[in-house]
């Protein structure tokens, strides 16, 4: 009942909260929602071992093969996880912004996270595939409706991308049930679908495109930056934080078991165009002058070196890439929440317009600091066991492959240690002269956030104990 609850809290409170009014209402609505699916979450893991909890299996469309089947494997377990933990900081560290219409834009964040939810519960495709448009639908029009000046231009282009992969992928979809026996929409029924070389290759592209978009790698992420930039930042948050695992999810889930031949044959090409992405998005990163921007092309450098983990098809590359998911969005997440203090006590992101913030916020630079660190992969911080686990199975794979993509380290320290540099070291300006601290709901978001960080640095067993049956399984499918 578990995977059911973790749709249904979020789905039906979204739809409520259409119909609320009055701001605090609506927020308190919000925030109370995202506790309870946090709760269930939580509870969830406690009863990892007892699996007749966290599968679900009803009729949905008998006629056409499919069935509303949901569950929860350890990778599973992590993305609600993160799912979960992301709502309710992004509403409290958003609390004191100010929206047109509340209701509506606190109902499309939860109608998303049902979404994304279901994404990462569904074991039948085609309820896959309803969930990935209901999480991608809301995402569209928080950005039209509630984004920056250029919202219109950037959310048509957001758009058109991310239609075309999920076009690519229903025709992928459908094809593939076609050639099950029994004309079945089942996970076990796709993964058991005997398709020729050919046919597995033209498969393996439809789906690697539509995920790829998602994730985005090189060369399909251009929409990133620019959605990230002009999507209010409450919707930013989850887009980098959770919603691009959506398409690494995928990616083990529905697209290596199911075409394994095409994985192998197609790997390396994709490690290339990964590690080409991981340096071209680090140096860009290096040369921006906006928060929003660095932070979203160091998103894509990241994901970049998850995506060539998965395809090395090592068992501690992948678990890397298991918790890294979980990892990257905590430590994202926490940057915006700086990126966001920050425009909203200055009225601007630019570098080059701060300085010496620590003189004036010395708690938010030290939290900062640590989120900062923690995106560096720092010993001790969460993000350094995962990106060690995905270097080394990277490294198993291929040394100058793993050589020439360990050169992102350098750079992501370099365009880190100068955002800390320019925002928050050297002398204040007219400007930063004027700041104060940042308020306690963004301290205490950011404090949490910092405690996770280190404690999943210093001890990640959980996490590695929980994905490792998927991990076994994905290789098993494989090889």
């Amino acid at each position: 009942m578990i995977p059911v609850l973790l749709i249904l809290i979020p789905l039906i409170s979204g739809l409520i909260s259409f119909f609320i009014k009055d701001v605090k209402a609506a927020k308190g609505w919000a925030l109370l929602s995202s506790l309870v699916t946090f709760a269930i979450s939580v509870a969830g893991i406690w009863i990892y071992n007892q699996p007749a909890n966290l599968h679900y299996d009803a009729a949905w469309l008998p006629a056409l093969g499919s069935r509303f089947t949901i569950g929860l494997d350890g990778m599973g377990q992590i993305l609600c996880l993160l799912n979960a933990v992301a709502m309710p900081i992004i509403f409290v560290s958003t609390y004191r912004n100010m929206y047109q219409n509340p209701g509506a834009f606190y109902a499309l964040m939860l109608l998303t996270q049902a979404g994304m939810m279901g994404v990462f519960l569904a074991y039948d495709c085609l309820l896959f595939y309803f969930f990935w448009e209901l999480a991608l639908i809301p995402a569209y029009f928080l950005c039209s409706q509630w984004g920056g000046e250029k919202r219109i231009a950037v959310t048509f282009k957001f758009f058109i991308y991310t239609f075309v992969g999920s076009l690519l992928m229903l025709i992928g979809i459908l094809y593939l049930y076609y050639k099950t026996p029994d004309e079945s929409f089942a996970l076990k029924a796709f993964y058991n679908v005997v398709l020729t070389g050919n046919e597995q290759s033209f498969m393996f592209w439809l789906f690697f495109i539509a995920f790829a978009i998602k994730m985005p790698i090189f060369p399909f992420h251009t929409w990133q930056p620019d959605t990230y930039e002009q999507a209010p930042t409450a919707a930013t948050m989850v887009l980098s934080g959770v919603m691009v695992k959506m398409g690494i999810f995928a990616v083990l889930r529905w697209l290596v078991p199911v075409f394994p031949a095409a994985t192998e044959q197609f790997s390396q090409l994709i490690i290339i165009l990964s590690i080409i992405g991981m340096l071209y998005a680090s140096l860009i990163a290096i040369r921006q002058d906006d928060i929003k921007r660095l932070i979203a092309y160091s998103s894509i450098a990241h994901i970049g070196l998850m995506s060539a983990a998965i395809f090395a098809q090592e068992k501690t590359g992948l678990q890397g890439v298991m918790i890294q998911m979980f990892n990257h969005g905590i430590n994202v997440i926490g940057l915006w929440i700086v990126a966001d203090a920050i425009e909203s006590k200055l009225g601007t992101r630019k570098f080059s317009q701060l300085g010496g913030l620590a003189q004036k916020a010395p708690v938010l630079a030290i939290l900062f600091v640590v989120m900062a660190l923690a995106n560096v992969a720092l010993p001790l911080t969460n993000a350094f066991v995962g990106e060690f686990l995905m270097f080394n199975g990277l490294f198993r794979y291929n040394i100058w492959m793993s050589a020439v993509a360990g050169i992102s380290i350098i750079l992501a320290a370099v365009y880190s240690l100068n955002m800390i540099q320019k925002i928050f070291f050297g002398e204040t300006n007219a400007l930063t002269e004027q700041a104060t601290e940042a308020r306690s709901n963004v301290q205490w978001m950011l404090a949490i956030l910092a405690v996770v960080i280190i404690v999943l640095g210093v001890y990640p067993q959980p996490m590695l104990r929980l994905t490792e049956d998927t991990v076994n399984t994905i290789l098993a499918a494989v090889k």
